[in-house]
């Protein structure tokens, strides 16, 4: 396959080697182990790319220009996500490898092709979004009976209309679902304790289920038993399983200026907002424009875990980058707009209250993703939020890079953040509020591992 769009330097032999502009691509794409079955498609990448782009002076392209369009990708170029995800790949080595451009290198490739995955239906920011006043429930198994899968809707209004959150409607509906399935020739009318014990016991006995797993199980039944069925269980408290806390990974600050120097572009500023602000990850990718106040250098947490709201600080060393990161959302916005789209997913029906709400710059995410998507609920264009597989994975990266020997994940900036506090002097209650903690005996867990239990410094006897 060869491109029938070239810049000069494609055309032309490489006057070391010899070989023409395709000749040098395949040897890149060999060079970077993309598999040999997908050479054609990155070509076609390449070639879309450098068509889109023909009026350009591609050896002094800039790293503004090529932003720009992978943030502005037209959604009907790509189908599915991972099409868009190849497609960035297949830029970054043309630019890097073949035009050589010197910045390309240091641009956040990996964050952008993170930024293409889009949301599913079950994802928590869009579960409670509702079509024609009915929430969408999930699917079950076709194996259920009539009855039993109107048993789950049951459980899933029921749910709802409690306000549980979504991961635990997720849980709950897995774990009675499995139930269903195993006493699937039971009446549900029928059903009873022993059903239950039976199903525990299997799930203990046959399976080896963790002491959570039990737990998640256990608690599930016993929802649907009381609030669906109206047959509370009986005496089954021998089946919930108990362990100790378990004591959190925390970095120390020289670690985490290690794992931040292994990040780039996007995934090091959420890093950072993530560490400075003791942030939930979930909270870091829903911050919108109008949650960062520059003026009073605060973060706002709006519907935190429990639903609750906090400020957090905003760490005076992401302010130059944050602004930046709005910049760049208010001129992807504009484009949104110029193209007819431009609405953001507005929470708690207030798109019904304020109808122009959604299309103005300061409900936008801070984090957008790189390509507008398809609503998979209301079927609405609309560019919505990264989403936050793609940090986990930057950030586990980053930590096999550093060296540090510790299981790292997102979550271990927000145990680190506590900790330093703690460590500085900061109150325990000021420390619980930060994180929006609703007992301080859950943010007690971090005196535990703090380098001065208790604030009063310990010299080990091996030292003395």
């Amino acid at each position: 396959m060869s491109f029938s769009v070239y810049p000069d330097n494609f055309h032309s032999q490489d006057t070391t080697t010899g070989h023409s502009g395709w000749h040098l691509y395949r040897e890149a794409l060999i060079d970077n182990r993309i598999k040999h079955t997908t050479h054609q498609w990155y070509a076609r990448h390449a070639k879309r790319f450098l068509e889109f782009h023909k009026d350009s002076d591609y050896k002094h392209m800039t790293k503004y220009q090529v932003e720009q369009h992978i943030l502005a990708i037209p959604t009907e170029w790509f189908e599915h996500d991972w099409q868009a995800a190849q497609y960035i790949d297949a830029v970054r080595i043309l630019l890097i490898y073949i035009f050589k451009l010197p910045w390309a290198c240091e641009f956040p490739w990996q964050s952008h092709i993170s930024a293409t995955k889009t949301i599913t239906t079950a994802h928590p920011t869009l579960a409670r979004e509702t079509i024609n006043n009915t929430p969408l429930a999930p699917k079950f198994s076709t194996e259920l009976s009539s009855a039993h899968h109107n048993s789950l809707l049951s459980l899933v209004h029921s749910l709802r209309e409690r306000d549980y959150k979504i991961k635990t409607e997720q849980s709950y509906c897995h774990w009675v679902q499995r139930f269903l399935l195993e006493t699937n020739s039971t009446p549900i009318e029928s059903l009873a304790d022993s059903n239950v014990k039976e199903f525990l016991n299997n799930l203990l006995m046959q399976r080896n289920a963790s002491k959570s797993t039990q737990n998640s199980a256990l608690n599930a039944l016993v929802y649907y038993f009381r609030f669906v069925l109206s047959r509370p269980l009986g005496e089954l408290s021998h089946f919930r399983s108990s362990r100790p806390p378990k004591l959190p990974t925390v970095l120390t600050q020289n670690q985490v200026n290690m794992l931040l120097n292994s990040l780039s572009g996007t995934h090091l500023l959420m890093a950072e907002i993530m560490y400075g602000a003791g942030l939930r990850l979930i909270e870091c990718v829903r911050l919108r424009v109008k949650d960062i106040d520059f003026d009073h250098r605060i973060i706002q947490v709006v519907d935190g875990k429990g639903g609750k709201h906090r400020r957090v600080p905003l760490p005076n060393k992401t302010i130059k980058n944050l602004h930046l990161q709005i910049t760049n959302v208010a001129s992807l916005h504009n484009q949104d707009l110029a193209m007819g789209f431009g609405s953001v997913f507005m929470p708690n029906a207030l798109g019904k209250k304020y109808p122009t709400a959604a299309k103005e710059l300061h409900w936008q995410y801070t984090f957008p993703s790189s390509r507008l998507a398809v609503d998979p609920r209301s079927g609405v264009t609309r560019r919505h939020h990264i989403h936050e597989s793609g940090l986990q994975r930057a950030i586990r990266k980053a930590a096999a890079r550093s060296g540090i020997s510790k299981s790292i994940s997102s979550h271990t900036l927000r145990h680190s953040f506590a900790t330093h506090l703690l460590e500085a002097g900061y109150d325990i209650r000021t420390v619980q509020e930060l994180l929006g903690h609703s007992d301080v005996s859950t943010t007690m867990i971090y005196t535990h591992v703090m380098n001065r239990p208790g604030m009063v410094p310990v010299k080990s006897p091996l030292d003395t």
